[in-house]
């Protein structure tokens, strides 16, 4: 939408006022605390007009004016074109957790929720886009072995096979020595273990029981999607206004729903920049009244989760982006040293 530099300051005031305040905003007001340097009328009028574009509306009887969804979202899609460059800090230094993944996400959810007292979801990475760090062949009893695969994320798989004779030992040795020198840095699931898997130059012997026990491997992580955590429920409640407490109470009965947060946190999925949807844009419009503000974090190549801010649309917009870009970038530089480009 084309605006007039005085037009898109005028909604930028109106839109900051409004949520420091909960207030309409009116044109004396406007020119009052901003320091405006032209005419009440001017303001005036100009109010009339983005109002007349449906950037603003007015409640009730009152002269002020609030932002309308559209407002919000040419104010929001403006401060993300703005904002460039390194972000500021965290303010807590999560490579200091070394590979413990869960750590830093949880850690980072909390950040979030804190420093904005919105919803905070931060998705982990698919254990797919993980790799194998340690293989473990192990004899539990004659005919009962246990496949244990530790992956990058830090995250152990144990899987128990029965066989239908005693196990040899030395076949056992075999195995894990050659599963760790073949397919430690590997990605689950990629095409590149099931070929080391079925390898042409083993030992039918050696190839039949890689074929058994290699489903540890090739299973890894696909029984459910990747874990998304949430923090900084009871906060949204606390800070939500009477007008905004029914729209904050759908959020948390959506949030029941496991899926529903998966497709809350993927909307957030759009690489290299901050992405902010107001309104019916949220949840593919089974939310109202509500915005959501993400970014994606990864390695170089390959965008492996999300974060994001959910709260009302009278939310703090320039603290939200500002924050989930530190907590992306953040988290980037993590799981840079977790994981290893392919």
């Amino acid at each position: 939408m084309l605006l007039s530099a005085r037009k898109r300051e005028i909604l930028r005031r109106v839109v900051e006022e409004h949520v420091a305040t909960g207030q309409p905003v009116g044109s004396r007001a406007l020119v009052e605390r901003s320091g405006l340097e032209v005419s009440t009328s001017t303001v005036r009028g100009e109010l009339a007009e983005l109002e007349s574009l449906g950037l603003l509306t007015h409640p009730h009887t009152s002269a002020g004016r609030i932002p309308t969804e559209s407002g919000y979202r040419l104010y929001a899609e403006e401060l993300v074109a703005t904002l460039e460059g390194r972000p500021d800090g965290l303010g807590v230094d999560l490579r200091g957790m070394r590979d413990e993944i869960e750590d830093a996400l949880r850690t980072t959810t909390e950040m979030l929720s804190r420093a904005t007292r919105l919803l905070a979801l931060v998705s982990a990475p698919s254990l797919e886009t993980a790799s194998i760090r340690h293989v473990e062949v192990l004899a539990l009893q004659p005919t009962s072995i246990m496949v244990v695969v530790i992956t990058s994320t830090g995250g152990v798989t144990k899987r128990v096979f029965r066989l239908e004779e005693p196990s040899d030992r030395g076949l056992l040795a075999w195995a894990s020595e050659y599963l760790n020198e073949r397919l430690v840095g590997e990605r689950l699931g990629s095409s590149s273990v099931r070929r080391r898997l079925d390898a042409p130059e083993l030992a039918r012997r050696e190839r039949a029981f890689l074929g058994l026990i290699g489903q540890a491997l090739l299973e890894v992580g696909s029984e459910e999607g990747p874990q998304v955590f949430v923090g900084g429920a009871a906060g949204l409640l606390e800070e939500s206004r009477a007008e905004e407490l029914e729209a904050s109470m759908r959020l948390l009965e959506l949030l029941e729903r496991r899926a529903a947060v998966l497709e809350l946190v993927s909307e957030a999925l759009e690489p290299r920049r901050a992405v902010v949807h107001v309104g019916p844009e949220v949840a593919g419009g089974q939310l109202h009244d509500v915005s959501l503000v993400g970014a994606t974090y990864g390695i170089r190549s390959t965008a492996l989760g999300a974060v994001g801010l959910i709260g009302p649309l009278r939310m703090d917009y320039d603290k939200a982006i500002r924050t989930v870009r530190v907590a992306a970038y953040e988290l980037s530089r993590f799981v840079e040293d977790v994981y290893e480009e392919p």
